[in-house]
């Protein structure tokens, strides 16, 4: 299989981790999760345990939650796939990290250059947030804004985009 960048997007819990931990353990052997998650109570050192356990041993993880650029630089070329879950909590990292939209944007444009320039196959994860209500917050609606800008410019970049309703992956853009 070549190289291959695979967006899957959907709402909270429709199925997108486990659809890209299946496909990457079907197609994959020599496989990175890169985790953006920043445990911060109970509940996330749960998640990530549930995580772990459905991953299992075979898989490599590293924990980064906003120099996600520098580990695919790391490990880039030394992985058949590289699993970033997920793109939702990276951008929240970045909003918490800086003021100034340009910087964030400019994060996810370094972000996907750095994708295009390694050999490995990678499989993002994100948040569908632009299907709701608008929030009622000046941060969320920034946040909104800025997570609808990112995941269109994945969408863009990427072969294959599935959106993920209800565990059912839908195909958008591309072929799996």
């Amino acid at each position: 299989m070549g190289k291959k960048l695979i967006f899957i997007i959907g709402g909270a819990r429709s199925g997108k981790s486990r659809f890209a931990l299946d496909y990457a353990n079907r197609h994959f052997s020599k496989k990175l999760y890169l985790a953006t998650c920043e445990v911060i109570d109970e509940e996330m050192v749960q998640r990530v345990e549930n995580h772990k356990k459905m991953r299992g041993s075979e898989w490599k993880t590293i924990e980064e939650p906003i120099e996600i650029v520098n580990k695919i630089n790391e490990y880039g070329d030394r992985v058949e796939v590289i699993l970033m879950d997920c793109l939702t909590l990276w951008l929240s990292n970045l909003l918490m990290k800086h003021t100034n939209n340009v910087k964030i944007m400019d994060e996810v444009d370094r972000f996907i250059n750095t994708v295009k320039q390694h050999q490995t196959s990678f499989l993002i994860v994100s948040n569908e947030v632009g299907m709701g209500i608008v929030p009622a917050d000046p941060l969320s609606r920034r946040f909104r804004d800025l997570q609808g800008m990112a995941n269109q410019k994945i969408a863009e970049a990427a072969e294959t985009v599935i959106l993920m309703v209800s565990g059912i992956p839908m195909i958008l853009k591309g072929e799996l």
